[in-house]
């Protein structure tokens, strides 16, 4: 199965995690924009806790969840993801929104690299969920 490139990368602390040092800072956000930084500290959260159910459940959004088996198959794939990943520093530098959807830009460190990437959220069921990774 060809895994999603928002599973590769967010479950590998380019918004991912086993380790993930820290939390992600949402001050500097506010209303809507407060709530999209807030889904991606979840997901750091969630990964950090090796909470892969969470993660399929709550942090994800319905159509990835779907392209990697439903439930049980996202949670196998976050599982072994987790088991990869070693300290990942996130930062939200900017949140866009437009509606359902919104985009955040997200700078990662990872054994001393930087990498700056596009994490695009959907509105699903009044909350915001991970939807790709650019």
């Amino acid at each position: 199965m060809r895994r999603p490139l928002v599973t590769m990368s967010v479950l590998a602390c380019s918004l991912p995690l086993a380790a993930c040092a820290g939390t992600t800072s949402t001050a500097g956000f506010k209303g809507t924009e407060h709530e999209v930084a807030q889904t991606i500290a979840n997901l750091q959260s969630d990964v950090t806790a090796s909470e892969q159910k969470k993660v399929c459940a709550n942090d994800l959004a319905a159509a990835v969840v779907s392209r990697l088996g439903g439930a049980k198959g996202c949670e196998a794939v976050v599982k072994e993801r987790l088991s990869e990943i070693d300290n990942t520093e996130l930062t939200v530098e900017s949140v866009k929104v437009s509606g359902t959807s919104a985009t955040a830009s997200v700078k990662s460190v990872y054994s001393g690299r930087k990498k700056l990437t596009t994490v695009s959220l959907v509105k699903e069921g009044g909350k915001w969920r991970i939807s790709t990774l650019q």
